[in-house]
């Protein structure tokens, strides 16, 4: 084993003007920790394959005239729960389908728990796997024999200490953060070891004051009020059982020309015209898919008020919304398509600019939201976006989740 003293002279290499001051704690960290009796390789390992991790170190170091090209981190203890996440380049997470952790529409995920596993994952540099198991027992079972990483769930902290493991809120412990939006505040990520850096780095990350924001936003736009409200449910279910079997053939025959999904279509139909063919609104644009003039026109449509060609162009206006996001994975790019339906696509890149200008990622659908319901009172279009994009999400979820619909 190598004397610790090599290491605390390789962890002096560490400093960048450039870095996050948290990278920068964590290597003062690294050398009080030094000092102490109870300091192991294990922490600093941890903490070095940390750094690495997150582009800390760039380029060759210079430690002493020496240049280490790429020291391993092998043979000084045993390797980690996160030091297999990082080589392997992948987390693997396991969940059960729910309003809290997350939903299946179409061909991708989405859903609170799902986006901020997948951030997780990011954080850490890594690639997301995730998959579907019937309940959480089988979900805490995979991380126990090591087949997840973590397992994204419900189960309170009795069911969880049942199997051995430990676990980290997803709200950092403000359970009002999920339950005012209508969320579980129940909802945690489960972790074969207590003692291990990956629960660490979760519960660092869940709790990060950035981070908390975020989370604040995720929750808003994942919403659960909106069909748990019984006079919106009651409307909701009424246009549904009665207006959408006459249509329902024309959504799916135009959602597979334009590879949409017709449930999508019928979400989009609702918000805009609770599927009501002669609907017209104050500023002019009407039919079921609430097509303007100069949009009926581009898309061929000469007669905004037959179902049919309301249906056909507002799907080819989707697709052409999607297609401009088309480097933007899903779901992030269903909701940045959505917001182009709602306000066009030259206002939705003008805020994806301004989300970059702060910093932020532009093709991330979290920082966006950020910023449009930072700057609703000052714009009012975006809180219409907000509510526009808010709302179809729950009236997707709704019609996916309904046997009776499947059955229309």
């Amino acid at each position: 084993m190598r004397p610790i003293s090599d290491w605390l002279a390789f962890s002096y290499a560490f400093f960048s003007s450039n870095q996050k001051s948290t990278h920068l704690k964590q290597t003062q960290n690294l050398k009080l920790a030094a000092k102490s009796p109870t300091f192991t390789t294990d922490s600093l390992n941890f903490s070095l394959r940390s750094l690495i991790n997150h582009n800390v170190v760039k380029k060759p170091l210079m430690v002493g005239g020496i240049v280490f090209a790429g020291l391993s981190l092998q043979g000084f203890s045993q390797a980690t729960q996160l030091d297999q996440v990082i080589e392997n380049h992948k987390l693997r997470v396991v969940s059960v389908a729910g309003d809290s952790t997350f939903f299946k529409s179409d061909r991708f995920l989405h859903g609170f728990g799902y986006e901020m596993s997948r951030e997780f994952a990011r954080d850490l540099n890594v690639d997301f796997e995730f998959k579907q198991v019937a309940n959480n027992a089988i979900a805490l079972d995979l991380v126990k024999q090591g087949k997840a990483d973590i397992a994204l769930t419900t189960a309170n902290d009795t069911q969880v200490k049942a199997k051995l493991l430990s676990s980290v809120s997803l709200s950092c412990g403000n359970a009002n953060t999920l339950s005012n939006e209508g969320l579980n505040p129940s909802v945690n990520w489960a972790f074969r070891d207590g003692a291990d850096p990956l629960i660490g780095s979760g519960h660092g990350f869940v709790c990060d004051q950035r981070q908390l924001g975020s989370t604040k936003q995720l929750a808003a736009f994942y919403n659960r009020h909106l069909m748990n409200d019984q006079v919106e449910k009651t409307a909701f279910n009424q246009a549904l059982f009665s207006r959408l079997p006459i249509l329902k053939a024309s959504f799916e025959l135009n959602a597979k020309k334009q590879d949409l999904d017709w449930q999508l279509l019928a979400a989009v139909s609702y918000q805009e015209s609770h599927l009501v063919s002669t609907a017209i609104s104050p500023t002019g644009v009407s039919g079921l898919m609430m097509l303007t003039q100069g949009t009926a026109r581009e898309m061929g449509i000469r007669n905004r008020n037959d179902p049919a060609q309301s249906i056909k162009g507002g799907a080819q206006y989707l697709n052409l919304m999607m297609t401009q996001y088309s480097t933007i994975p899903n779901p992030d790019r269903i909701w940045f398509a959505l917001a182009a339906y709602n306000m066009g696509s030259g206002n939705v890149d003008r805020v994806r600019k301004a989300v970059k200008k702060m910093g932020k990622n532009p093709d991330n659908w979290a920082d966006t939201y950020q910023y449009l319901s930072t700057h609703a009172k000052s714009n009012s279009q975006y809180g219409q976006c907000i509510h526009y994009v808010t709302r179809i999400r729950g009236y997707l979820e709704a019609i996916k989740q309904s046997q009776k619909i499947a059955q229309v």
